[in-house]
């Protein structure tokens, strides 16, 4: 169960200081308007999951994109530290004469933002993309261990 409250049926990352998901007051008017028939061209793609772990040398973060391709994906990092993912899966082409019995599949864009902690190296990060899951990695910067000095003791 979530601490996180819901409004409007999506999560609220208040709680979180690294989310740069900021709540959208018209975000409930706008799938609503555009799940209507003729109104959109595409139907509002479903937020990516997006998992985030930290290993002593890097920050990886994963995505679940099914059916995308790595064309169809775009990785940035802005104003320094800002990562941001995003992507846009295109509606199929619709024959004439196609009779649609069932529309389950999203289409449309997603976009997401995180504020990578210091001591993250953004002039290194890669990104890879296999079996609809890309993989971004963050490299750490090296945290020089204090050195340590052994003193003889006179007497």
């Amino acid at each position: 169960m979530s601490l996180v409250p819901y409004f409007f049926g999506r999560r609220s990352n208040v709680f979180d200081p690294f989310s740069l998901d900021v709540w959208d007051p018209f975000d409930a008017f706008r799938s609503i308007t555009e799940s209507r028939p003729g109104f959109g061209e595409t139907a509002a793609f479903a937020d990516a999951r997006i998992d985030w772990k930290e290993t002593p040398e890097a920050h990886v973060f994963k995505a679940d994109l099914p059916g995308l391709k790595k064309e169809e994906v775009k990785v940035e990092v802005e104003e320094g530290r800002v990562l941001q993912i995003s992507g846009e899966r295109s509606r199929e082409k619709e024959e004439k004469n196609d009779t649609w019995h069932r529309v389950e599949r999203s289409s449309g864009r997603f976009f997401r933002r995180f504020r990578l902690p210091e001591g993250a190296r953004v002039d290194q990060v890669k990104a890879a993309m296999e079996n609809g899951v890309l993989t971004v990695t963050v490299p750490k910067a090296e945290v020089k261990k204090p050195e340590v000095k052994a003193i003889d003791i006179s007497g």
